[in-house]
């Protein structure tokens, strides 16, 4: 039988990637926290934490700290469920796989209808997401796939709309003929990382194939949109966080009336189902109501 207070040990020091701030979290003292970790080490007959800065979980640790996660969302759920405050004295926490530009414009009010639980949210591009969550390593992502991930459950949010912006001056400068084959190659685009095929898409989808624009690597949904209305370049930046820059007239669109869409899917792990109810509800609503509706079928 495993002893929960150990396992709740681990979980902190996974999560907050220190001995010390494990130790403040729970409130006890580092040498406890140090001392949780080596019984429960010895007890399972393996190593669970690499100690670093910061302190890194080994295989069998992140699978003994993703089942103390769940089960504390699902002592939550019983104590919901039975008429209880809570059980314990701390917030469950739940790992979510979610992409940047979601967490910039629709996501966080999700969040925030669940006050009494904390959220570790893993930012990753919404074609990747769920890879975290088909690894175990998230109870749900905000994914860019319909795909079913094993074990999980899945359903459409909405569209989240994208337009092709630029400065005035950028289209002086960069476009005085037009937006063409010709200019593209040669206009400054902006690019959030490796993982970011948006820009190369919306070219594909409205001027062809085969261009590859010189970029910047701006890994930050606000920077994007500051960088584009600084002129530095040309990218697709979500609806909602450029209306009132193009109402302004501080942005323009590339070409108007071509936004290009990005289906969004919520997966969640059914192990953790009825503990998710809550966090399912508000993301399904605030998605229905903050994003493009889905496509019809």
């Amino acid at each position: 039988m495993l002893d929960y207070a150990l396992l709740d040990a681990l979980a902190s020091v996974i999560r907050s990637g220190s001995f010390e701030r494990a130790a403040r979290q729970i409130g006890v003292t580092p040498s406890a926290i140090s001392q949780r970790i080596r019984l429960l080490e010895e007890k399972v007959g393996s190593v669970l934490v690499v100690r670093g800065q910061p302190c890194r979980a080994t295989e069998p640790g992140l699978r003994l700290a993703r089942h103390a996660e769940e089960v504390t969302l699902l002592e939550r759920t019983l104590a919901r469920d039975m008429g209880q405050v809570e059980i314990g004295g701390r917030s469950p926490t739940i790992r979510v796989a979610v992409n940047a530009d979601s967490l910039a414009t629709w996501f966080v009010p999700a969040m925030a209808a669940l006050p009494d639980c904390l959220f570790d949210l893993v930012l990753d591009d919404q074609e990747h997401s769920a890879e975290w969550l088909r690894r175990g390593e998230v109870r749900a992502a905000v994914s860019g796939s319909d795909v079913p991930v094993q074990g999980c459950d899945c359903r459409p949010l909405g569209r989240l709309r994208y337009i092709a912006t630029a400065s005035p001056d950028f289209i002086r400068r960069w476009f005085p003929g037009g937006v063409t084959a010709e200019a593209l190659a040669c206009a400054p685009s902006l690019t959030f990382n490796a993982k970011d095929t948006l820009q190369a898409r919306w070219i594909a989808a409205n001027i062809g194939d085969g261009i590859v624009p010189p970029t910047h690597w701006l890994p930050s949904s606000q920077a994007f949109v500051d960088a584009t209305i600084a002129g530095l370049g040309w990218g697709l930046n979500p609806d909602a966080l450029v209306a009132e820059a193009l109402a302004a007239g501080k942005l323009v669109p590339l070409k108007p009336d071509s936004p290009y869409d990005v289906p969004l899917y919520w997966h969640w792990s059914r192990s953790v189902a009825s503990a998710l109810r809550p966090l399912n509800r508000a993301v399904l609503e605030i998605g229905r109501r903050m994003l493009v509706p889905p496509e019809a079928p």
